[in-house]
């Protein structure tokens, strides 16, 4: 018989969930091969789940809507915050399944069995709800067996762990790389941690989740019943066109108080890609989709609220999945036969545009790759420079079996992700750490401990950089739409977390009201990166600024020497 799920029991799943995904984060975006081969589904597990334990009241005296010991509140508050905080497709679902364990456990009081069934089926409705079209041998399979479970009186961990060695049977693309689900080892993987906090025995031996973990019976596996494909667009002349490849992973928050206007942009994103999860309430949704046109996913959200903290990223192409190119044949390492990696050697290699972030870079120990960074607010957003082949190259002259690898720029993600995978082939253990600016690649850096074990030293670099908000000020290139509204030649851009956050004219206003929000929200120690072209005297303004208004932050001041943007900004 579990103990009650209170408020105690929820903070120690907290402390025994976010050491286990922590665990599993390395493995997890070693095997992320469904919905896409990105190689991130731990790292936005890990970063969703800790946004939400962060945020858990700091004493238990909640009482939940029926009077018991407040563990719907503190999950109520969880959820919000993994709301505020998701990560791609998996860290969304995990949002609402947050959300569902807590309605659940508002329906009534009860035993504790009882209030534990509740919880479990409020997380598993829900996150299938959110996500448009339910796939199975996913994270939503692995749910509804432990709540199943739970409400036949059996172990809900250990039927998680049933389902998830499973996954493959249910899932060709997980099949064919010989995987179980990603997505589906991080749910195990909590639900574990949740029946340990709830003072129940856990089996030694960890879930199935090597490479290889598929089943015999998964070696012909028939074709799940996947997402309807979107309808065919009508063209002028009547004759249906091929739809187009999801391009683009959008995600963003939306201020919307009317469901109704959610219920349409749910109907109007569906046919404009896949992958589509949209969650949330009482005013405020997460929506999440791949799609071919971004621009049209937020123009959807536009008609139905406010879009804010609005985040594209480039998806890998399909012929990337598992290892393989368009052909279906195993992707090479790099050509040539390079040399066998030194599997006791360490190494982190970084992108970073700019001599001085080069300099610093290379003096905590990373090997460095230089770039040259799109400007904000030019016709595209990416990187001149480095390619595929370039990030693969980096990695196997380094010579070491263990690489981590710092992208430091958004547009990179999908070609470090397919760096990494190709350089695993060749039997180099590489982890991609999603740094999105150059202040998060330091703040990594600053962490990272080559003598440590290597999933833990990707975690807690991962962390680092998690932890850390980033800012930019540039200079726009040519008119352009912006999250802030429309910007001109010339007009100073002020950026907070990749999005535009407001258009001036001068840098030095632009850049104190940049870092005077990044600082509402609390911090330790800034970090000013100057640009080669930062007018005189702004860091010591800035600097002053830090001091007159917050007494306990210290600042830092890097001379960057990027060309691209007059500022980098981080708060950790």
């Amino acid at each position: 018989m579990p103990q009650p799920l209170d408020a105690a029991a929820v903070r120690r799943w907290c402390a025994l969930g976010r050491e286990a995904l922590r665990a599993h984060c390395a493995r997890m975006d070693a095997i992320n091969v469904f919905p896409v081969a990105d190689g991130d589904t731990g790292t936005n597990l890990c970063l969703t789940f800790e946004a939400a334990c962060e945020a858990l009241p700091a004493r238990d005296t909640a009482r939940d809507t029926n009077g018991d010991p407040g563990a719907g509140a503190a999950l109520r508050a969880m959820a919000r915050a993994a709301l505020l905080a998701a990560r791609g497709n998996s860290g969304a679902i995990l949002a609402e399944y947050l959300r569902g364990m807590a309605r659940g456990l508002d329906e009534g009081a009860g035993a504790p069995a009882e209030r534990l069934c509740r919880a479990l089926r409020g997380g598993a409705s829900a996150a299938y709800a959110a996500v448009a079209h339910p796939v199975e041998g996913t994270m939503l399979t692995v749910a509804e067996a432990a709540a199943a479970a739970a409400e036949a009186g059996d172990d809900p961990a250990a039927a998680a762990r049933r389902t998830l060695d499973a996954t493959p049977d249910r899932l060709a693309a997980l099949a064919r790389a010989g995987v179980v689900d990603a997505g589906g080892l991080g749910l195990t993987v909590l639900l574990t941690a949740l029946w340990a906090a709830l003072g129940e025995q856990v089996p030694d031996e960890e879930p199935a989740a090597a490479i290889g973990a598929a089943s015999p019976a998964a070696a012909e596996p028939a074709e799940p019943a996947a997402s309807p494909a979107a309808p065919a667009a009508l063209p002028a002349d009547g004759l249906p066109q091929a739809p187009r490849r999801p391009e683009f992973e959008v995600m963003y928050l939306l201020a919307a108080e009317d469901p109704a206007a959610v219920d349409a942009l749910r109907a109007r994103l569906d046919p404009l890609g896949d992958s589509l999860v949209v969650g949330g309430g009482e005013g405020l949704w997460s929506v999440h989709v791949h799609v071919a046109d971004a621009g049209a996913a937020v123009e959807a959200g536009l008609a139905a609220g406010r879009p804010h903290r609005i985040r594209i990223t480039h998806l890998p192409t399909a012929g990337d999945a598992a290892g393989h190119d368009a052909t279906g044949g195993p992707r090479c390492a790099a050509d040539g036969p390079g040399r066998p990696p030194d599997p006791g050697a360490r190494v982190v290699v970084a992108v970073v545009p700019g001599e001085g972030l080069a300099a610093l870079c290379r003096q905590a120990g990373a090997v460095v790759l230089s770039a040259r960074s799109v400007p904000a607010g030019a016709a595209v957003d990416g990187i001149d420079g480095i390619d595929e082949g370039a990030l693969v190259a980096a990695v196997r002259a380094t010579g070491a079996g263990e690489v981590a690898l710092l992208p430091n720029d958004s547009g990179l993600h999908p070609l470090a992700a397919r760096a990494a995978d190709a350089v695993r082939a060749a039997g180099i253990r590489c982890a991609v750490i999603p740094t999105r600016a150059a202040v998060q690649g330091l703040a990594a850096l600053a962490v990272h401990q080559p003598d440590r074990r290597f999933d833990e030293d990707v975690v807690t670099m991962t962390s680092a950089a998690g932890a850390t908000r980033y800012g930019e000020v540039t200079v726009a290139e040519r008119r352009s739409w912006t999250s802030a509204g429309i910007c001109h030649r010339g007009d100073v851009l002020g950026l907070v977390d990749g999005d535009v956050a407001l258009i001036g004219s001068g840098t030095g206003q632009v850049a104190t009201e940049v870092l005077d929000r990044m600082l509402a929200a609390g911090g330790e120690l800034v970090t000013l990166v100057l640009g080669a072209d930062a007018p005189a005297g702004l860091a010591a303004a800035l600097e002053r600024r830090v001091r007159e208004r917050h007494l306990a932050v210290d600042t830092v001041v890097h001379e960057g020497r990027q060309h691209e943007t007059q500022l980098l900004i981080g708060v950790e």
